[in-house]
């Protein structure tokens, strides 16, 4: 028992010797971290930056002898967290949430759009094209409009009357209010699958994403055909703005991104196929994490705000709010701090 006694206190005699030795830098380490937590790494001077890792290294040497030697468990348990805090500060990223949503927000989204604007040109171009074929062919003949939209119509065919076709465009698209959410998360979901569609299928030199641009202004032409027909044009229009503004802009910058993809492959210009699909990824990644904020967006507008918004002018004003909105955050956003420069190598 005395053997035993004697071998605690020895311990204890060590540690504390140890502690003496050492514990100034910890205390200063600690100091310095809690100075950072405060006030941000600014707030070191000069000389503190250059002692911080000499610091770390002390305590992590500190740390080693301690768990060799065994000193007591609580100074060891001390020294690693000090030491795991300060490897963080070190080694660790420093940027914080608010920097990462400032980057991509301002600095980091629009300029990307801005510099697809050509491919953005050429999409919407496609969709007004396909929209137009889309009229003509089923003014030409009422038959295209099964072949272009056919099960995607939900009850809105040829052989639906007026008024069949009016309660379409209230709350008639869903059961009940309790519905909405529900139905909102999958038209978000089956939108964004269209968008990652027209974007991947750029690696095959964007002739499929070209394929899904221009059905997706025929089908879009067509059903503004059927209503047209049964006098409900302005109604439709209305129905159609209030989310589609929001989501048609998201699915344009969807394929202007995998139009950039098809373009690098057929013509790197002077990098090589490598250098310019990873210029490519990054520049259309940006653009694509922006595409799924959109339709998230698209999706509460479709499925809950355009069930409880009825009055056509309301629509149309919600939408046209949107459609500004997003026009001039992606035409001023950023400028400042990228200057006039984001336009450059697309």
């Amino acid at each position: 028992m005395d053997r035993s006694n004697g071998a605690k206190s020895g311990l204890q005699l060590k540690s504390q010797k140890f502690r003496e030795t050492r514990e100034g830098d910890w205390k200063a380490l600690s100091r310095q971290l809690d100075k950072v937590d405060r006030s941000g790494l600014k707030s070191l001077s000069a000389e503190d930056l250059l002692n911080l890792p000499l610091l770390y290294r002390s305590a992590v040497s500190s740390l080693s002898m301690a768990q060799s030697i065994s000193l007591d468990r609580n100074l060891v348990t001390y020294l690693q967290a000090l030491s795991a805090r300060a490897y963080i500060f070190i080694y660790g990223p420093q940027t914080r949430l608010k920097t990462v949503l400032k980057d991509f927000f301002i600095d980091g989204w629009p300029v990307a759009v801005r510099r697809l604007r050509k491919e953005l040109a050429f999409a919407f171009l496609t969709v007004v094209v396909g929209f137009i074929v889309g009229w003509a062919m089923c003014a030409h003949d009422p038959s295209w409009y099964d072949v272009l939209v056919g099960g995607q119509s939900q009850g809105r065919d040829l052989s639906a009357s007026a008024k069949d076709l009016a309660k379409t465009l209230g709350k008639g698209d869903v059961p009940s209010n309790a519905m909405l959410p529900p139905f909102a998360v999958f038209l978000m979901t089956h939108n964004t699958r269209v968008a990652i569609s027209c974007f991947a299928f750029g690696a095959v030199f964007g002739l499929p994403t070209f394929a899904l641009t221009l059905y997706t202004g025929v089908s879009m032409g067509a059903m503004v055909w059927l209503f047209a027909q049964k006098g409900l044009g302005f109604a439709f229009a209305a129905w159609l703005t209030i989310h589609g503004t929001t989501e048609i802009f998201a699915l344009l910058i969807a394929a202007a991104a995998g139009f950039h993809i098809g373009m690098k492959i057929m013509f790197p210009g002077a990098q090589t196929r490598k250098a310019a699909l990873a210029d490519a990824g990054r520049l259309t990644g940006t653009a694509m994490i922006g595409v799924a904020i959109m339709l998230t967006i698209a999706g509460c507008w479709e499925g809950i705000g355009r069930q409880t918004i009825l009055d056509p002018w309301a629509r149309i004003g919600c939408g046209l709010t949107m459609l500004t909105l997003w026009c001039l955050y992606f035409t001023f956003a950023g400028r400042k701090a990228k200057g006039e420069g984001d336009g450059e190598k697309t």
